[in-house]
């Protein structure tokens, strides 16, 4: 059971918001004396989300980016090239406790290839780069071979 005082701690509200919300039936609490008590589980209805229980220290929050990148105008022998490219970046520069994962597509109907990047956002960045490194143009990484040359 928390205090009116802990709950807008915990929260970063004023006091007097937390017994607002108490009036107006958004948060549940039970009156003991001239003092509100409100309940672990009360307090995440509220909120949505799960608390940290009392006593325990709340661990470092993990986040995960989900890009999408569309490349339009590339055949399929290109889009193979730069798919194991990505591929290769991700699999040799990876940290093992935050696994990224990377899937391409081809349409071949439409020349377009799509790329799907689900990672931490600092390693997201860095496929990103790569790709537009490789994508940029003079760089010759994706340009076909012209009759034997």
């Amino acid at each position: 059971m928390y205090s009116v005082e802990q709950v807008a701690d915990r929260l970063g509200l004023h006091v007097r918001t937390v017994r607002g919300y108490i009036r107006a039936g958004r948060l549940k609490a039970v009156r003991i004396g001239k003092q509100y008590r409100i309940a672990h589980a009360d307090l995440e209805a509220l909120t949505g989300r799960p608390q940290p229980a009392p006593g325990r220290s709340a661990g470092v929050a993990r986040m995960e980016v989900s890009s999408i990148v569309q490349i339009d105008g590339i055949d399929r022998a290109s889009a193979d090239r730069l798919g194991t490219l990505v591929l290769a970046g991700v699999n040799t520069s990876h940290d093992p406790a935050h696994p990224m994962r990377v899937q391409t597509v081809h349409d071949e109907d439409r020349d377009r290839m799509k790329i799907v990047i689900l990672g931490g956002a600092a390693a997201t960045a860095e496929v990103l780069h790569l790709l537009e490194a490789i994508l940029d143009d003079g760089n010759g990484l994706l340009v076909q071979e012209a009759d034997g040359a």
